[in-house]
């Protein structure tokens, strides 16, 4: 009795193992014709004879680049790569790089102007696009606008703060203050690049790498990826902007947002109700929030009768009282 239980065992047992290996057979020859992709067909080759490839080509490096007239040491092998990987980097995020290009053309003749009345070099309007990507961006630190002013900041240099209005978000007057902080920055480190370097990381945070290092130059000194990263990332929009078909973008005028024709309208005393402002001025809250992003709320105190400019669109540019619907 005791020997034919241990038969039945071992019968059992071969009979697993009959099954295991034919289990395992089967998920081979699976793994097999995967890796093969076999598609019912002879052909060797998955891509249609008419389409091409898709290739990735790297970026050239240009021998020589300037920020604000000043030349970047291309020499040194770090500073060539950090160039490099910028330009890499801002050529292969293609759906952001474009849209930057186009909202330049709408912005930086706001900005340019502005700059320049300051004395402050025109290179410093890619600073914008870095900071906030030209748009009314708000950062955890809770810094704001195109130039990511932080509050304080903002009022020290002039600018009002409050639940109503916020003109960090005024892009003329939000330039003005960034001229300001960076000629301060000037005067302080006598060079364009440490000034575009601690508008970034904060000229306390540049002083005390420079303490640390006792090193005074940009490319010398050892700083958080951000900051080490980031005028690099502004050479690498002003080398797209200047010339974006050397880096594969086509674009051609039509493709640009275009910079929308305004009147200013002044006010110095209090507004009830902004959409009923707008809808009196031929256009409605949305577009009249979007030209004057700096009006925080939907009315306006102004107690003090403080004179303000608001933007509203010229008649026929999106305008209501020359919109039809039925044309």
């Amino acid at each position: 009795m005791l020997e034919i239980m241990r038969r039945e065992k071992k019968d059992r047992k071969a009979l697993a193992y009959l099954f295991l290996g034919l289990f395992a057979s089967t998920a081979v020859l699976a793994v097999v014709l995967a890796a093969t992709a076999y598609t019912g067909t002879d052909s060797a080759s998955v891509i249609p004879e008419n389409k091409e490839s898709y290739t990735v080509y790297g970026v050239e490096v240009p021998d020589q680049v300037t920020f604000a007239g000043e030349t970047v040491p291309l020499d040194l092998f770090d500073v060539r790569e950090s160039m490099d990987r910028e330009l890499l980097s801002n050529t292969y995020f293609h759906s952001q790089t474009i849209r930057l290009i186009k909202l330049a053309n709408r912005y930086f003749p706001q900005i340019e102007p502005v700059l320049k009345k300051n004395l402050v070099p025109d290179d410093f309007k890619y600073l914008a696009v870095a900071e906030s990507g030209l748009s009314q961006a708000v950062s955890p630190a809770k810094a704001v606008g195109f130039w990511q002013l932080l509050m304080g900041t903002a009022v020290e240099y002039g600018l009002e703060v409050n639940s109503e209005v916020d003109e960090r978000y005024h892009v003329t007057k939000s330039t003005q203050v960034a001229c300001k902080y960076l000629i301060d920055s000037y005067k302080k480190y006598g060079n364009w690049t440490m000034t575009a370097a601690s508008y970034n990381a904060g000229r306390r945070g540049m002083d005390r790498q420079i303490e640390r290092q006792k090193k005074e130059n940009y490319y010398d000194l050892l700083l958080n990826e951000e900051t080490a990263r980031y005028l690099y990332r502004v050479l690498a929009f002003k080398l797209i902007f200047e010339d974006p078909a050397a880096y594969g973008f086509t674009l051609s005028k039509k493709d640009m947002y275009p910079e929308i024709p305004v009147y200013s309208v002044e006010v110095d005393s209090a507004v009830a109700d902004f959409a009923d402002f707008a809808g009196v001025l031929g256009t409605n809250y949305k577009i009249l929030k979007y030209l004057n992003p700096w009006l925080r709320d939907n009315k306006m105190s102004n107690n003090s009768h403080k004179k303000y400019e608001i933007l509203i669109p010229e008649r026929g540019y999106r305008r209501s009282d020359a919109w039809d619907p039925h044309k």
